[in-house]
């Protein structure tokens, strides 16, 4: 059977200077999922090809052309909730040109959603994690028959019913699956800006699942709190396949929490990179108060060259709230350790959580701006995403939230929100975004780790925004002046 995997384009939907950084910063990754599928597919026998068309830049329209083009059996994609609708507009193109070729979509939205986002434009939907079903799955589609026997799949019957095949199995035996097919992606093309230059970069996965329960993660829908871990063996030979079939050497780790199990599993992973005197950098997140020296010292030596994690608020109340009690003083403990190992320290920030206030996000400014160990932040805003405790939270208006829209295509964490908070409008929001992004990229001290991560277009860039903030926000006060006139000149009565 001939299976054509594709990504449809998102980042369009960002404008030219969002959309620009999402591309430049990271946000573009290698799809490790949809490689990995086709590396399934490919053991099965089967005939399959990958279109990246986000990082090919391929508008809707052509990419419609290129797969009839193809001519596949099959279109397989997936989709989060805020671009789940260009997955959806790209199937109805498709379909409207070529109805015959049949298209299945997976991915966390449709995990969540279930038949409510199975549309007239899919044949088949995945529910779950589908790398233990796959190939049962693309046999039964290759015979034209329905689904029975494989789990967690969305399909219609010859009347146009909607049926569903019942929970699906899970795939916890990590080592047991193929490295992702890197090479049917254009491979050369993924960049990603860090303090040591713009890196060609591939993604990699060492562990799946998160076993805390954030309110603002899907984790308990998407059946991800239980973690399962791959050997540090396996880990460190595909690093190596990585190295020496595509010479990359820089890795993003997908990893919920990269030092979550780090005895036996991480510390062994940097063991072994330097046992084989692999030349590598990587990056991953984790949460603060599972940073310390020891540990930041081995993964400094193995190339560790960012750690990212989550601050949000320092408002002890709200972090009560989002079910993240991390005590403050790790993010400054965890900020002055990476600053020793010259690892690039990112620390994310949410704004509008419940409970949030004018004077809520001025302390989390205030902390940022004055820890001496903090170098740099990202602002974003609070999402309600379904299938998450925060969604029913803004949904049901508790805790002072007002949920705007159900549109998940403005699901977007920059630029936008989709609720109120307490006293807090959606435009206040994104007015103290802004007003936070400023208090970080306006000091001078900062610009050279931008141009270095972003380049000199994308400095440039990052110029042009934080002028356009400063300005609109003093021609917002200007024109709320009234001036009154000095002199009265009346004029005669003639």
């Amino acid at each position: 059977m001939k299976i054509l995997v594709v990504y449809p384009r998102w980042t369009g939907s960002y404008g030219l200077i969002s959309g620009y950084f999402a591309r430049k910063s990271g946000g573009v990754i290698p799809p490790l999922n949809l490689a990995l599928i086709a590396a399934i597919a490919r053991e099965g026998g089967h005939d399959v090809s990958v279109i990246d068309a986000e990082i090919l830049r391929i508008d809707e329209n052509d990419l419609v052309n290129m797969v009839v083009e193809e001519q596949p059996d099959l279109v397989a994609m997936t989709g989060t909730s805020p671009f789940f609708h260009t997955t959806k507009s790209f199937a109805v193109a498709l379909k409207r040109v070529d109805p015959s070729i049949k298209i299945l979509v997976g991915g966390q939205h449709i995990t969540i959603d279930g038949e409510k986002a199975f549309y007239d434009c899919f044949d088949y939907g995945y529910n779950g994690e589908c790398e233990n079903q796959l190939l049962k799955l693309f046999k039964k589609i290759e015979q034209d028959k329905p689904p029975y026997g494989v789990k967690g799949v969305y399909y219609r019957t010859k009347t146009g019913r909607v049926s569903y095949t019942g929970p699906n199995t899970y795939a916890r035996d990590l080592d047991s699956l193929p490295f992702p097919a890197r090479s049917l992606l254009p491979y050369d093309k993924y960049k990603i800006g860090t303090l040591h230059g713009r890196l060609p970069f591939t993604s990699i996965q060492t562990m799946r699942g998160c076993p805390w329960h954030c309110i603002f993660c899907a984790s308990d829908k998407l059946n991800t709190t239980a973690v399962s871990k791959r050997s540090p063996e396996s880990v460190v030979e595909e690093i190596k396949h990585v190295v020496d079939n595509f010479g990359i050497k820089h890795f993003f780790i997908v990893d919920d929490v990269l030092t979550l199990y780090f005895d036996d599993h991480l510390k062994k992973t940097c063991e072994y990179i330097l046992e084989e005197k692999l030349d590598i950098t990587f990056e991953g997140s984790t949460r603060a108060n599972l940073i310390d020296e020891e540990k930041v010292e081995l993964m400094a030596e193995a190339g560790l060259i960012r750690l990212s994690f989550g601050l949000e608020t320092v408002d002890t109340e709200m972090r009560k709230t989002m079910k993240k009690q991390v005590p403050l003083n790790w993010y400054s403990k965890a900020n002055r350790i990476l600053n020793k190992y010259d690892v690039e320290a990112s620390n994310s920030v949410m704004i509008g959580l419940p409970g949030e206030t004018r004077e809520t996000i001025k302390k989390t400014l205030d902390f940022l701006e004055n820890d001496p160990y903090v170098k740099q932040a990202n602002f974003a805003i609070a999402v309600p995403y379904p299938g998450t405790e925060f969604h029913t939270i803004a949904s049901e208006g508790q805790q002072g939230m007002e949920l705007l829209t159900n549109d998940f295509s403005e699901y977007r964490r920059y630029g936008t929100s989709v609720t109120n908070v307490g006293e807090l409008s959606a435009q206040d929001l994104v007015d103290l975004q802004n007003e936070g992004f400023v208090s970080v990229y306006s000091k001078p001290h900062r610009w050279g780790h931008v141009i270095k991560k972003n380049g000199w277009f994308g400095g440039f860039l990052m110029l042009i925004r934080v002028l356009k903030i400063v300005m609109g926000k003093y021609i917002k006060v200007f024109r709320n002046i009234r001036f009154r006139p000095i002199f009265r000149f009346k004029m005669p009565n003639w």
